[in-house]
């Protein structure tokens, strides 16, 4: 629930959001900046041009069509092998080598015109059409193979059990960082680095997710490179097609050659290219970033990327007498600078009828929502008795209309509220955490409505942290910090417990912590004392509950440790006095199920397979001699995204787990065919935007959870 933080406010398109909201993690933001002045000094090792479009002056790589010759630019291709400790297979990318020869990225194909050309080469040309003087062409290029382990916590492997296909997540500033580790300076060249079947996370935070790679300039060797990866007999999970991902970042480092791959943000100011902030197409598109492709994952306006899911679009196919391509289609420079269309300009590659006009402008969600007058609807009155079954939301205490939202003006329907956040103090001494009403609504109103509540027989919780907030409990000595600081919370407004979430990277596992049940991370062992504390002090009747994210604890099925499985050591450790855990469904990348399949988010199967991973138990890390024994079904809940989960989706996934009636289309068997009937229900991120969307989720979801039989 990161309120900080652009993993809560986006939206399945809005990777750029955060350009616009400018919540970014603060101790992130001094290094980009610095990333930024690093990048602005570099120039990389290819040859680059300008052109004057608009009044701006733009960089791209290669020869400007506009001049007579040809500027031939020598390449070097790294084929990646990568290794997973204790993992089979290794995927390689050295047998996918031939194909990407015989591709267009470095074959002549015809594109439009009839004119047969490179893939680069045939981007500049559609993008300056008027001018066919100048040539950029890719030679024949060196091949120097690479291998490189991914260690835990950085990446893991997943392999279909239906058909064997394997397909990696990994770290994408790590893998670049060892690349460039062993390819040292190559002056005058571009070095194209291939990886097989992998996608990526950024900001080295597998809920970014997903990516097909990167390019730019590596900041420490100065070269120019592109990034992608080779997609051959991939699982059915994935769209997209051989050297799709490669020509997306080849065309990318065309049009911005100077980007800086170390950060996912576009500055202005900086090294790069940029424009007007810039909506995706369609009609669900979000605010994308400034810059070419989208902020974070790189994506094209072409791309349809569920969030934390793997990129997919529509390709551009070309045949050979080998074999089938399959080509990225890619946004021009021209598409980036909107204004009226033009006919005569292509604003899309290779199909010109990809993009059918210029980049639409776009504004925060907070400026799109800013004429609503509240919502329109009303929200459903609760009835009937408990059930045991409970709809659980985090409240701010914001509205996009900008009136004040008071906590006891939420929906009946709501039945455990969790009040967004207390924070790290950061001028306190360290662990000490401080909670700060909301604008516009006194401490004594917040108390006499936590009281309000109460008196409905509905539970309200305190959340400690949030996204973007950095806390540790790295010394045992201040551990009574903490304790006492939250003390004082809970007792001050009367809150019936305490919910965590710190998350990546406030709880990461250090190297060399390998088992859940005797954990040595001393953030973790340290907050499992000081909530231990806190129950003692308060008694028995004191809530405490966890939010972790998807990595944090289905993450740690492929791989255990750093963020992969990092609540692990929490759950076991406070297991005897939790009221509840709930996992966030939608900050998660593609994970593997107890049925060995790859499921993505938002998805019936998907929810369905995630929860009962913590219902069930499984092989931590894939490891038979670490078994993690799942949870009791009264202490589980889903956790899901407003504005991101379909409300379709989340009824019917309730439904399938509480009940065991699978609706149609869902592939994903439940291990216990009968459901879990005693399962406590969902939890929504936020009750503030479910209200700002006419109560869309709470309306629903709660008369059906209310509805259900009574759990045993």
């Amino acid at each position: 629930m990161k309120e900080c933080s652009y993993k809560r406010s986006i939206n399945p398109f809005i990777q750029g959001q955060i350009m616009l909201d400018t919540r970014i993690k603060p101790l992130c933001l001094l290094v980009l900046l610095s990333l930024s002045l690093c990048s602005a000094r570099a120039q990389g090792t290819v040859p680059t041009f300008n052109r004057v479009i608009g009044g701006s002056s733009y960089t791209l790589a290669g020869r400007d069509p506009a001049k007579s010759g040809t500027t031939v630019i020598p390449t070097v291709l790294i084929p990646i092998a990568l290794t997973f400790e204790g993992k089979k297979p290794i995927l390689d990318a050295a047998p996918d080598v031939s194909r990407i020869l015989k591709s267009p990225i470095y074959t002549r194909s015809a594109f439009s015109g009839g004119d047969k050309t490179q893939y680069a080469d045939g981007l500049l040309r559609a993008t300056f059409p008027s001018d066919t003087s100048g040539r950029t062409l890719l030679t024949k290029p060196e091949i120097k193979p690479v291998a490189i382990a991914i260690p835990p916590g950085y990446g893991y492997i997943l392999t279909s059990k239906k058909n064997g296909r394997s397909f990696a997540i990994v770290d994408v500033n790590f893998l670049e960082k060892q690349i460039f580790q062993q390819i040292p300076r190559q002056n005058g060249k571009l070095v194209i680095a291939v990886t097989h079947n992998t996608a990526f996370y950024t900001d080295s935070d597998a809920t970014v997710c997903c990516s097909w790679g990167t390019h730019g300039i590596d900041a420490a060797t100065g070269n120019s490179f592109v990034l992608g990866s080779y997609l051959h007999a991939a699982p059915a999970v994935v769209e997209d097609l051989d050297v799709q991902p490669l020509t997306q970042q080849l065309a990318e480092f065309i049009n911005d050659p100077l980007h800086n791959p170390q950060t996912y943000f576009h500055t202005t100011g900086a090294a790069g290219n940029f424009f007007r902030a810039w909506l995706y197409p369609g009609e669900n598109g979000g605010c994308a970033g400034t810059g070419v492709g989208s902020n974070y994952f790189l994506l094209e306006p072409t791309n349809t990327n569920p969030k934390n899911s793997f990129p997919v679009s529509m390709p551009f196919v070309v045949r050979t007498a080998e074999f089938t391509y399959h080509l990225s289609n890619v946004a021009t420079l021209h598409w980036y600078l909107d204004g009226a269309s033009n006919p005569a300009i292509a604003y899309s590659f290779p199909d010109s009828k990809a993009l059918q006009g210029p980049a639409q402008p776009c504004q925060s969600r907070r400026r799109r929502m800013a004429s609503r007058t509240g919502p329109t609807v009303a929200p459903i009155p609760a009835s009937g008795p408990p059930n045991g079954h409970r709809l659980i939301g985090y409240w701010t205490g914001s509205s996009f209309d900008g009136t004040t939202f008071r906590l006891r003006d939420i929906s009946p329907q709501w039945d455990v509220i969790i009040v967004a956040f207390a924070a790290p103090d950061y001028k306190a001494p360290e662990g000490t955490l401080k909670f700060r009403v909301p604008r516009g609504i006194t401490p004594e109103e917040m108390k006499a409505d936590v009281a309000h509540l109460k008196g409905q027989g509905k539970k309200v919780m305190i959340s400690l942290g949030g996204g973007g907030q950095y806390f540790k409990l790295d010394d045992a000595k201040d551990i009574p910090n903490f304790v006492s600081s939250v003390t004082s919370v809970v007792s001050e407004y009367g809150f019936d417990g305490v919910d965590i979430d710190f998350e990546s990277p406030s709880l990461d596992l250090t190297p060399g912590d390998t088992h859940f049940k005797h954990p040595t991370t001393p953030s973790v062992v340290n907050l499992i004392a000081g909530l231990r504390q806190l129950r003692d002090r308060f008694g028995p009747t004191f809530m405490i509950s966890l939010v972790p994210e998807g990595t944090q604890i289905p993450g740690g099925y492929p791989s255990y440790g750093g963020q992969f499985g990092s609540y692990l050591p929490l759950v076991y450790g406070l297991r005897d006095i939790l009221s509840f855990v709930d996992v966030q469904d939608y900050n998660t990348p593609p994970l593997e199920g107890l049925d060995g399949e790859i499921y993505q988010s938002n998805s019936v199967d998907y929810h369905a397979a995630m929860t009962e991973l913590l219902l069930r138990g499984f092989n931590v890390g894939g490891n038979p001699g670490q078994f993690f024994p799942g949870m009791p079904a009264n202490k589980v809940a889903v956790g899901f995204l407003t504005g991101y989960s379909a409300r379709t989706v989340v009824s019917k996934a309730m439904d399938y787990i509480i009940t065991g009636k699978a609706p149609a289309g869902a592939t994903y068997k439940l291990r216990k065919r009968s459901g879990h009937p005693n399962m406590i229900g969902a939890m929504f991120w936020t009750i503030d935007s479910d209200r700002d969307e006419n109560y869309k989720y709470s309306n629903l979801i709660g008369p059906q959870l209310h509805n259900y039989s009574k759990t045993r």
